[in-house]
């Protein structure tokens, strides 16, 4: 059977739902300590311009596709790209992409259940030993942890768009702001907090490079969810009277806001505990900070207010960002369900049947490649080096298929949709948008110096990865 399309009832709804999707984990940990390593305010700048004058063209682009052709990504390609194979490629990348990586984010999320489990039944102590996270991966409680954010995670997506996605964003993202607000006046108020807010504010334009620049457009454009068919989805879920446009600048505007003010609650903790903490030392795996770094951070502040409140800072901490993982897991899987409704012409519910089935036999086999199964932890070598499934699809789908699906939207609107095609979508709901400097720069961008930045990331992302930093271009 053939569902109805369902549609956000206001703007508010797709702010936080699109919101949601990008504020996620990395907002958290890994960014503030990306920009505290190379350079502080200047990385801030430097990704604040990049979120401005490339993320936000493409925002608007993949979101006037989607409400043009009111279908999902792959649907979108295929009814407006009038059959050419290299659309509907495009359109299956869309798709095929949300759907790997919500396998290894569907890792992370379970690993945080469990962390913030234990925090919350008092084993602060167990989860700050060196070396636990070690024997945490490789635990049978994933099983249970698993079904537990399944479960979660499915009652929100069988509610569709209104009482689903929209209804769970507007509890969930208010929540997320105010423990994390809670979280930063606490960090802020312990002693040499102040050191933290030094490093992570005061820009080093010394070491600005070619690989900091880069990192940082990488940041940005993973950050709002470009690239993975979600603006798309979510596009195809708004009414022609609403302003897209509008909207687009205030996810893109919420998002870097709630990554600024995450570094405000990161550095500053890290610093307050240990004052001679040197920043370059400090990895930038959101995976090595969560689950080995802040444990050990939170048990370090029973000197100062005991262990109870120790681990409920820690169980705050872990809550926020399960809410920050579960919201972008949402949207993230969205996208493959949407496609299955309107290309198979099934129901939500057993659309999401075979999503479950899928998701967490793959998302098992990507759990187990952390030394459980041999076979599924040396699965592959590649650059010299010997590849889990876990990484192979980091590697493929998150650090190098999401630039090349940003590249082909933007190649998709320049070359066959045309700008004009766009700006006449963008005009529904916002009639004075063709006047305005937004789109004379829109249309300019996109067919111009976007496309070509993509595609260097992408060619240079390939050579790096998949041959080694030798091969790197910059």
């Amino acid at each position: 059977m053939s569902e109805q399309r369902d549609q956000f009832s206001s703007k508010i709804g797709f702010i936080l739902a699109a919101a949601g999707s990008a504020v996620g984990i990395g907002n958290l940990v890994g960014f503030p300590v990306a920009a505290t390593k190379n350079g502080g305010g200047a990385f801030l700048l430097i990704y604040a311009l990049f979120v401005a004058f490339i993320c936000v063209p493409i925002m608007l682009a993949e979101m006037g596709v989607g409400r043009h052709a009111q279908k999902n990504p792959l649907g979108s390609y295929l009814s407006l790209g009038n059959g050419k194979k290299i659309w509907s490629l495009a359109g299956f990348l869309a798709v095929l992409t949300p759907f790997m990586i919500a396998i290894f984010y569907m890792v992370i999320t379970v690993w945080i259940f469990g962390y913030l489990f234990y925090a919350v039944t008092g084993n602060l102590d167990q989860l700050a030993q060196p070396g636990y996270f070690t024997e945490f991966v490789n635990d049978y409680w994933f099983i249970g942890f698993l079904v537990a954010v399944t479960v979660i995670i499915n009652v929100i997506l069988l509610g569709g768009v209104r009482q689903g996605i929209e209804k769970a964003a507007k509890f969930l993202m208010p929540a997320l702001f105010v423990m994390l607000i809670l979280l930063v006046i606490f960090v802020l108020s312990l002693d040499n907090a102040a050191l933290g807010v030094e490093f992570y504010l005061v820009p080093d334009f010394s070491k600005i490079d070619g690989s900091v620049v880069s990192g940082a457009l990488s940041q940005a454009f993973f950050s709002l969810s470009l690239g993975m068919g979600i603006l798309i989805t979510y596009g195809s879920y708004f009414s022609r009277s609403d302003d897209i446009v509008t909207s687009g600048k205030l996810v893109a505007l919420t998002d870097t806001a709630v990554a600024f003010t995450a570094g405000l609650m990161t550095l500053p903790a890290i610093f307050a505990i240990n004052p001679d903490t040197n920043p370059a030392e400090l990895s930038e795996s959101s995976v090595g900070m969560i689950f080995s770094f802040f444990p050990q951070i939170f048990m370090e502040l029973q000197s100062s207010v005991g262990y109870v409140g120790a681990s409920i800072a820690a169980s705050i901490f872990f809550l926020l960002t399960f809410i920050a993982a579960i919201t972008s897991l949402v949207s993230i899987l969205e996208v493959p369900t949407a496609a299955i409704i309107e290309q198979k012409k099934v129901s939500r519910k057993k659309a999401l049947l075979f999503m479950v089935i899928a998701n967490s036999i793959l998302t098992i086999i990507a759990a187990t490649s952390f030394g459980f199964i041999p076979a599924f932890t040396e699965f592959v070598s590649y650059a010299g080096q010997s590849k889990s499934v876990f990484d192979v699809i980091y590697d493929v789908f998150y650090d190098t298929i999401l630039p090349l699906n940003g590249l082909l939207i933007c190649l998709f609107v320049w070359l066959h949709w045309r700008n004009k095609g766009l700006e006449q979508e963008l005009t529904h709901g916002n009639h004075a948008y063709p006047s305005t400097l937004l789109a004379k720069y829109v249309r300019f961008s996109i067919s111009t110096f976007i496309p070509f930045i993509l595609a260097v990331v992408f060619i240079n992302t390939v050579l790096a990865k998949f041959f080694g930093p030798q091969y790197a271009l910059f």
